[in-house]
């Protein structure tokens, strides 16, 4: 009986540690078998791997690091990230064959895992299942965490967000517009700034790729300064928001995508406003609040299932795909969330 549950299992591997920008050739496939039954006597949980998230905070961990708030990959491993899978079999109390859950997995068609515990149940409800890595998984905590919890926005102020049509910034934009923000976004193509505009609400955008001065264009944009900076890029963005800010402002970073492949990053030269403007930044990261997680699902899925808050994927079909989806999200390839579908449920 044993044998019988041994089967094959598709996984993309991580070749060896990157520097620079990251290649396809830096993961490749592999199969190797599973055990669909757990362990005798463990806690963990087999699961069937349905959607995967292409994030990011991915890129870094390709480097060898030691000093990061996760740990990198390890070359000659299966690559992990934030998944939505069903539980095939579990010995763990919370968790039940047939259960469908998010949280960290392997990519892979079977991922056997050890601590359960930090798995996220999904409830029975009208939305998409890939939305659980993304709109209602970590990058929509973390647009809800930094917005809200460090930001603290108050109606009326102005807002800036920059690769603002990717799955963290088009939520930060919506839930600005909510309370009565004035808001304005970046991104890299013209279909992108048409998306904020026109499908998301935001009252600005531009492409920052056509901008020579990026401190005028902010200006421009934010004739009164800049109250909130939800700051996803880093670099050359970063110093000239710092240089549009408004007194008190606050910047809550999550992301510095434009720093993530090069060798020796960007300086960043208007730090003096911190002190003149009296500006609060603060990074962090979502793992952090994910006690909020009960509350934000409170808040968010009312407005998803009436509309008011609306979200973009991009969709890969197949593990296979998986390796050119995550390098996408380094040149702007994708529009909206990035995903890899594995399996239908």
């Amino acid at each position: 009986m044993a044998d019988a549950e041994e089967v094959s299992n598709k996984q993309v591997i991580f070749r060896d540690y990157v520097s620079g920008f990251p290649k396809e050739s830096d993961m490749y496939m592999t199969t190797s078998t599973i055990s669909l039954k757990v362990p005798e006597g463990s806690k963990a949980v087999v699961v069937k791997n349905l959607y995967l998230s292409c994030d990011p905070y991915m890129r870094p961990r390709m480097s060898y690091t030691t000093d990061s708030y996760i740990h990198s990959f390890k070359p000659g491993s299966v690559i992990s990230g934030y998944g939505v899978a069903k539980v095939l079999d579990s010995g763990h109390p919370n968790f039940s064959k047939g259960d469908l859950v998010w949280g960290f997995t392997g990519w892979e068609e079977y991922t056997l895992i050890t601590a359960p515990e930090s798995l996220f149940k999904i409830p029975n409800n009208d939305v998409p299942l890939s939305y659980y890595i993304g709109i209602l998984g970590m990058p929509g905590i973390t647009a809800y965490a930094g917005f809200y919890e460090i930001c603290s926005p108050k109606k009326g102020e102005y807002v800036y967000v920059s690769a603002a049509s990717g799955a963290v910034g088009q939520l930060v934009g919506q839930f600005a517009k909510l309370i009565g923000c004035y808001v304005v976004g970046s991104a890299g193509s013209k279909e992108k700034v048409d998306l904020l505009k026109n499908k998301f609400g935001f009252d600005e955008a531009f492409n920052y790729k056509e901008e020579q001065d990026l401190v005028a264009c902010l200006k421009r944009y934010f004739p009164e300064g800049i109250d909130i900076y939800f700051e996803n890029v880093g670099g050359p963005m970063l110093d000239a928001v710092l240089a549009n800010m408004r007194v008190q402002g606050r910047i809550a970073a999550c992301g510095m995508i434009s720093q993530y492949n090069l060798d020796k990053p960007v300086g960043v030269y208007n730090l003096m406003n911190i002190i003149k403007k009296q500006i609060k930044m603060q990074g962090f990261v979502a793992g952090s609040y994910f006690h909020l997680y009960p509350k934000f699902l409170e808040m968010i899925l009312p407005h998803v299932k009436e509309g008011k808050v609306v979200y973009v994927e991009d969709i890969a079909e197949g593990l296979e795909s998986a390796p050119q989806a995550l390098i996408g999200l380094f040149s702007g390839r994708n529009v909206g969330k990035q995903v890899v579908l594995v399996a239908r449920e």
